[in-house]
């Protein structure tokens, strides 16, 4: 039986392509072992599909002046010698990182034990954590076409990105009935990511009173992000985070109002619903969500409003406007070729072990 290490954590989108794999992974009858931070999100996301899991320190580079920044590269170095224990206890054949500085200290680990590894970058432009990682890769998988520009050509792989098959399977009646909500009217799904988005969430509770006056709205705002004053609020359900029933209130919706991260835009895609796209601004980010939204606009499969140009008139235009041309975006989005991003990793993964065991 071979053996493979998945590690990446910070946020969801860490950590839900790796589960994307993990159905073919156990298929082809590997071993599996995720290596993530202590307390991240990727441990109770691992840990309820059943996956060995252990933690280890974790900092994170910044680019910005910060405390931390003192006391940070002590945690790495502190993960990086329990990434090593970790690697040698398990003698992975290949080792699968999908980003997060989590990740560099295991990806450091198996380059010191000759471990192959291949990772996923799911924006346009490498992050931080995969630039130090990518010297250190066998191969680099990425999403869109205009990444490939910034990898090492022997090493960059066009992917595409790893999609739950669950999600796709989701029943539209079952998320009625879980959101309680109605299907006379059109519902509009607001995700502001696994930490939730403060200015999303703002933006369309100032707007919720006009909203509901022709459309129904589930609201998943993040951890401590519920406001109690909208509780029982008719025509608007609101919950930290969703996991196993999220496919059904994809299924619900009619609209999807989203950030921009990567994972979650290809998402959207795959499930062919209209959206409108709010990405993180730059001055809270590397940009890496402007580009990712613009690129979606441009083939047609998005609208988006920039965070600074969000107002209640703005958002409302945009939500009334990409629902009443909603088919044209269902039309182009059908239109695009996804690459079978599982099928192609796992192989690409196969191979490597292949070799890792040969040697």
């Amino acid at each position: 039986m071979k053996t493979i290490v998945l590690t990446g954590g910070g946020t969801a989108g860490h950590v839900t392509p790796n589960l994307a794999l993990l159905p073919s992974l156990m298929e082809r009858g590997y071993e599996i072992h995720y290596i993530g931070s202590y307390n991240g999100i990727e441990h109770k996301l691992i840990e309820n599909a059943g996956i060995p899991y252990d933690g280890i320190s974790s900092g994170k580079l910044r680019r910005y002046f910060d405390l931390k920044n003192f006391s940070d590269p002590f945690r790495v170095i502190k993960g990086y010698a329990e990434a090593r224990r970790l690697i040698k206890k398990y003698r992975p054949d290949v080792v699968f990182s999908k980003g997060g500085f989590v990740a560099v200290p295991v990806v450091l680990a198996a380059k010191h034990y000759k471990i192959p590894t291949i990772i996923h970058e799911s924006d346009m432009t490498p992050g931080l954590a995969n630039k130090i990682c990518i010297p250190s890769a066998a191969k680099v998988c990425c999403n869109f076409p205009e990444t490939l520009q910034y990898l090492p050509e022997d090493k960059a792989v066009l992917t595409g990105s790893p999609i739950r098959q669950e999600l796709l399977q989701g029943d539209r009646l079952t998320g009625l009935q879980y959101t309680g909500l109605s299907a006379a009217r059109p519902i509009i799904l607001v995700i502001g990511g696994s930490l939730g988005a403060v200015a999303v969430n703002n933006a369309v509770r100032s707007l919720l009173p006009k909203l509901l006056e022709s459309y129904q709205v589930i609201h998943i705002c993040g951890k401590g992000h519920l406001d109690d004053s909208l509780i029982g609020r008719a025509g608007y359900v609101q919950y930290e985070y969703v996991d196993a029933p999220l496919r059904h209130l994809f299924a619900a919706a009619d609209l999807i109002l989203s950030r921009a991260g990567a994972n979650s835009i290809c998402e959207i895609l795959a499930l062919r619903k209209p959206n409108i796209l709010i990405p993180l601004s730059a001055a809270a980010s590397r940009g890496d969500q402007i580009l990712n939204a613009r690129s979606f606009e441009k083939q047609g499969f998005s609208t988006v409003l920039e965070e600074e140009q969000v107002t209640n008139e703005t958002l409302y235009e945009a939500i009334q406007s990409t629902y009443e041309n909603r088919q044209r975006f269902i039309s182009a989005m059908k239109q695009s070729a996804l690459s079978d991003a599982v099928d192609i990793i796992t192989n690409l993964i196969a191979d490597y072990a292949e070799t890792k065991s040969a040697d």
